[in-house]
């Protein structure tokens, strides 16, 4: 049928970009490489201003109140706190631009 009322591939199909409900062990493994650079970054920037005697309330911060990638639970890893979601949580991979986003704080007991 041609005109504004053809059939499309969402109208015969569904949903079009389809995403898997949890992370690939790919996937996965790059997560823990990223926030293990993370750590690493914060770490070397920490011993750089203490090597030099000087202070970064931010990084003093990030040092004390940070979780370290070794210390977190798999699911504090891989799926971040959701208000809408059941059970208030959802993979990391359905939050835009999650490879650039840090995940590490969210509200306790969730």
């Amino acid at each position: 049928m041609f005109g504004p009322f053809r059939s499309s591939q969402t109208c015969l199909g569904g949903l079009l970009w389809k995403r898997p409900w949890r992370l690939s062990q790919p996937q996965k493994y790059r997560q823990r490489k990223r926030m293990q650079q993370v750590d690493s970054n914060i770490q070397a920037l920490y011993d750089g201003l203490t090597a030099n005697k000087m202070k970064a309330e931010r990084i003093t911060n990030l040092m004390e109140n940070f979780p370290k990638e070794s210390e977190m639970l798999p699911k504090d890893k891989y799926t971040v706190f959701d208000k809408h979601s059941r059970g208030y949580r959802k993979a990391a991979h359905f939050v835009p631009k999650w490879t650039k986003l840090s995940f590490r704080d969210g509200p306790k007991n969730f």
